[in-house]
């Protein structure tokens, strides 16, 4: 009888608005909202991007929010050099989804493994 090792993680979309009906926001650094959701039982969590409105450089300082959560991957549309290099040392897999859809519909697409991984 073999067992199936099932990986929960703490997954980070990038969002317009707080719930999992938000539209996926494209540019990770410039996100308005992070929505965290566990994928052992699906609960979620919107943090504001305090770097959402910042100057230049605001890649990097975003992705220390995500490490500072704990998160283990980010699906976002595009992710600058600067802020790959950041979640790449960090060890956060990142994923594209450019669908202009809902975080709901990227979750399901994600948990499905059929989004493209990069970074």
């Amino acid at each position: 009888m073999s067992k199936n090792k099932v990986t929960i993680m703490k997954v980070c979309f990038t969002a317009k608005g707080t719930n999992l009906d938000a539209l996926m926001e494209e540019r990770f650094g410039r996100a308005p909202h992070f929505i965290l959701v566990e994928s052992e039982n699906g609960s979620f969590e919107a943090i504001q991007n305090p770097f959402a409105d910042g100057g230049g450089g605001v890649g990097p300082k975003a992705a220390q929010v995500l490490i500072a959560n704990n998160v283990q991957a980010l699906v976002s549309g595009q992710v600058g050099g600067n802020a790959q290099e950041v979640l790449a040392a960090a060890g956060i897999a990142m994923y594209t989804y450019r669908a202009g859809k809902s975080v709901r519909d990227a979750l399901d697409q994600f948990t499905r493994n059929s989004l493209a991984r990069s970074g």
